[in-house]
């Protein structure tokens, strides 16, 4: 049985301001919050909910205030000094900004990279889709109460962390892909100890399945609920595992390849039935083709030749006159940078486009109507939004 909470049948009429046409006093509606809850899948965000009952019948996204403002900041910072901000955009998978940055950058300034740093780059992106696809296993199941999970899938991106330290210097803000390439090349004894972070990883992905995806409970609460209609697909601009959850088969890897994509092999995961426990497995199928992935890139990457481009003066460096739209697959779907250059040292005009904004707003206010407030957590955890990717 198919929860559909897309339906508005029951929606209380609206002033013209646009606010409901209700009385809170009278005892029929009431006012809660769901969140915010940092750390977490959605941090700082909360949803303001209006409930008659247990029922909720609108839902308004605040988003916070923790990161913000980052697309007016690069405006007024050189090509160079935007270079560590843009990770602050998404926290938990900050190189995939870093990627769409320099990729846009490049192409402006004709800027064509070395081979290996096509390589290297790639192995970067797929190491953090494994640790963002982690990050939401450990919150899908938190949100239903079973916390386990969230422990194990720490654990093992924590030996993810590892592998970017050793490689970056960094855990979590590794500022390692820049305009021209990457920052170095892989250590010595790499490929060993990611070997070992990878074996490890499957080990845990397998409790994960027995887990949490064949718990009786778990799937009570998640098959069937939270459904998304996917004729909304393309009016509420969702794509990623959130798309793919309800069967079309989006994925800027396969559609537009990039870096070292093209040689790579691997299939578009997908499920039919567009509810939360659809889009959970689709992730979990991610994570486990990202492992496959990382082995097949450190088999054929290339391991000589120069990891960076020769770039002029950094401090001093002007770009022509253009614009540019570049696309990639992140962990939660289509990732884009926006950029305009004028000739000058500056940005013109830097816009992001994350999957946060599309999911976490305007589809989960719709879908949020109808919707039990005990189930609120769940869904609002399967649509995967990181915060300051809205408030940017």
């Amino acid at each position: 049985m198919v929860q559909d909470l897309s339906d508005r049948s029951q929606y209380p009429a609206r002033n013209r301001d646009g606010t409901l046409d209700v009385d809170l006093t009278s005892g029929k509606y009431l006012k809660l919050w769901q969140g915010p809850n940092h750390p977490g899948i959605t941090g700082n965000m909360s949803v303001e909910l209006t409930v008659c009952g247990d029922e909720v019948v609108e839902g308004k996204t605040h988003v916070g205030y923790l990161h913000r403002g980052f697309e007016k900041l690069m405006e007024r910072r050189t090509f160079i000094q935007c270079f560590p901000i843009v990770c602050r955009i998404c926290v938990p998978e900050p190189d995939f900004n870093e990627y769409c940055y320099a990729a846009a950058v490049e192409e402006l300034a004709g800027v064509e990279i070395p081979e290996q740093a096509k390589w290297i780059r790639t192995l970067i992106l797929e190491m953090g889709r494994f640790n963002s696809l982690m990050m939401y296993l450990g919150g899908q199941s938190g949100s239903l109460g079973l916390g386990v999970i969230g422990q194990w899938t720490t654990y093992v991106r924590d030996l993810m962390l590892d592998r970017f330290e050793e490689l970056t210097g960094a855990r979590i803000y590794h500022m390692f892909i820049l305009p021209g390439g990457v920052r170095d090349t892989l250590p010595e004894g790499f490929d060993a100890r990611m070997e070992e972070t990878l074996r490890e990883a499957e080990r845990t992905m397998k409790d994960v399945w027995n887990v949490m995806f064949q718990n009786a409970v778990f799937r009570k609460r998640t098959i069937g609920v939270g459904y998304i209609n996917p004729a909304l697909f393309d009016d509420y601009g969702v794509t990623g595992p959130t798309a793919r959850g309800g069967g079309v088969a989006k994925d800027v890897r396969r559609d537009q390849p990039y870096l070292a994509y093209p040689d790579l092999e691997f299939e578009v995961n997908v499920a039919r039935d567009s509810d939360i426990y659809s889009r959970a497995d689709v992730r979990r199928r991610d994570a486990l083709q990202s492992i496959d992935l990382i082995r097949q890139i450190l088999a054929k990457m290339p391991r000589t030749g120069p990891v960076m481009a020769k770039m002029p003066n950094m401090l001093h460096w002007k770009i022509p006159r253009g614009e540019t739209y570049i696309r990639g697959e992140c962990s939660r779907g289509e990732y884009g940078f926006y950029v305009v250059t004028d000739g000058s040292g500056y940005p013109r005009r830097v816009n992001v486009r994350g999957p946060s904004y599309t999911h976490a707003m305007a589809l989960l206010e719709r879908l949020i109507v109808n919707c039990n407030i005990a189930d609120v957590a769940a869904l609002l955890v399967s649509l995967h939004t990181y915060p300051p990717e809205i408030e940017r």
